[in-house]
């Protein structure tokens, strides 16, 4: 029984979404279902269309699965408006991610405090290189070596 579920679960996960990390800026495109005006006819028509809603990324929940979940907020006439997208949901077209911002936080609920400029995050640094400290050890004892044995060779120089 579980197999299935979890075979079923696996084709439904979407497989483009962008690394989403609290602190970003993102713009997340959903299809929405437009009823139009009753007419003469019973029936309204159905159009689809897309909506943007652009904000800051609060919390991620539940981990990278099905069920996860992403908390976005953004600001409007005054008032903070909060959604709540399921990741993997086949309303949601694409996730855009616009700015990087720097959190030392998992959650980002004390910005529901905060006003004005305070509640803006520090731009992260996306363009600095990571060196793993392994490569990095191994080239300083490499250089080490190398320039023990110039100096070995310009002594041996010196000495004839």
């Amino acid at each position: 029984m579980t197999t299935k579920l979890n075979n079923f679960n696996k084709t439904q996960l979407k497989k483009d979404l962008p690394e989403i990390r609290p602190g970003d800026t993102v713009r997340i495109y959903q299809k929405i279902k437009d009823v139009g005006k009753k007419g003469k006819s019973s029936k309204g028509e159905k159009k689809t269309r897309i909506q943007k809603f652009e904000g800051l990324v609060l919390a991620i929940k539940h981990g990278r699965g099905i069920t996860s979940t992403l908390t976005v907020r953004k600001i409007v006439s005054g008032v903070g408006v909060e959604r709540i997208f399921p990741l993997h949901l086949p309303s949601i077209e694409k996730i855009e991610v616009l700015k990087r911002g720097k959190a030392r936080r998992a959650k980002l609920y004390y910005l529901r405090k905060i006003k004005g400029k305070k509640a803006k995050l520090k731009k992260k640094d996306s363009f600095k290189e990571v060196i793993p400290i392994e490569e990095t050890a191994e080239e300083i004892k490499e250089e080490k070596i190398e320039e023990e044995k110039e100096e070995k060779e310009k002594e041996a120089q010196v000495v004839e």
